[in-house]
């Protein structure tokens, strides 16, 4: 199972369509391989799902993201565990122990406008949670 997680310095990023890079690890029956940073180039929330698809990524562990991002994300087949906080390797040790709770109905509702999935130049990058 390839696991993606916002990376802010050793901390989980609450603002998922801002993410500048996402720290990757293969989870397999407890066990943790860290398998290295993941730079997305700069893309926004909508192109994220894809980015994301395209490294096989199975599950995201995020904490702030809206439902368009959600949305893209089921589209793509990945699994999303929304409203975590706290240090990444906690988070990620957490989920190989089958241990963390996220809150799978949270959502930000920060903006007032719809994105679609792959919409790369919306400019919305300086709207609060994503």
């Amino acid at each position: 199972m390839k696991v993606a997680i916002p990376w802010d310095g050793n901390m989980v990023f609450q603002h998922f369509g801002q993410t500048k890079l996402f720290a990757i690890y293969e989870v397999e029956n407890g066990e943790i391989k860290d398998l290295g940073i993941l730079d997305p180039a700069g893309q926004g929330h909508g192109a994220l799902a894809g980015i994301l698809a395209a490294e096989n990524i199975n599950v995201l562990i995020c904490g702030g993201i809206g439902g368009p991002a959600k949305q893209c994300l089921a589209d793509a087949g990945i699994t999303c565990i929304p409203g975590v906080s706290g240090w990444i390797k906690d988070v990620v040790a957490a989920y190989a122990a089958g241990e963390l709770a996220g809150d799978p109905d949270f959502e930000c509702d920060h903006h007032d406008h719809d994105h679609a999935c792959g919409d790369h130049d919306h400019g919305c990058g300086n709207h609060g949670c994503h």
